[in-house]
């Protein structure tokens, strides 16, 4: 079985030998498709060849959002990342880490890591009244857990 290796820089664009991978099809395939292999690899699998994928700390990075707005407020938030993959967050799964953003991807899955175009969209909804860190989303505050003491997930 064919083997390749590819590198997700800190910004979650994809290189191959050195070359970003820009095409947004084969993007959204390898989001998709990716899955852990019983190492803790990123792993596609794709006609018969092995594509591993060796990220910054995440391959999944919000590089943008799209604010929902009900009745003039947020009322909901799409995370889009590379090859412009899209998904809804939960909000639920907001969790922060060194200074980072994190949420969980693909149904719980996979942790994803907000850039800085995103943190800047999601700036405006962020607050804190002492209690910590929340998100004010559709009228409700969701409260962003602090991990730094604890061990990062996958």
């Amino acid at each position: 079985m064919r083997e390749y290796h590819y590198l997700v820089d800190g910004d979650g664009h994809i290189f191959h030998d050195g070359t970003e991978i820009v095409d947004p099809a084969v993007l959204r395939f390898f989001l998709r498709a990716m899955r852990r292999s019983d190492d803790g690899r990123y792993l596609v699998v794709c006609q018969g060849e092995r594509n591993w994928f060796a990220p910054h700390d995440t391959p999944f990075v919000v590089q943008r959002l799209r604010l929902h707005e009900e009745a003039g407020r947020p009322a909901g938030v799409e995370l889009r990342f590379a090859g412009d993959y899209g998904e809804p967050l939960d909000p639920l799964s907001l969790e922060a880490e060194g200074g980072r953003l994190y949420c969980r991807v693909r149904q719980g899955a996979f942790r994803a890591r907000f850039g800085r175009v995103a943190m800047q969209q999601l700036a405006p909804l962020l607050s804190d009244d002492g209690a910590g860190p929340t998100l004010l989303l559709d009228g409700r505050r969701h409260p962003i857990r602090d991990v730094s003491c604890r061990a990062p997930s996958p």
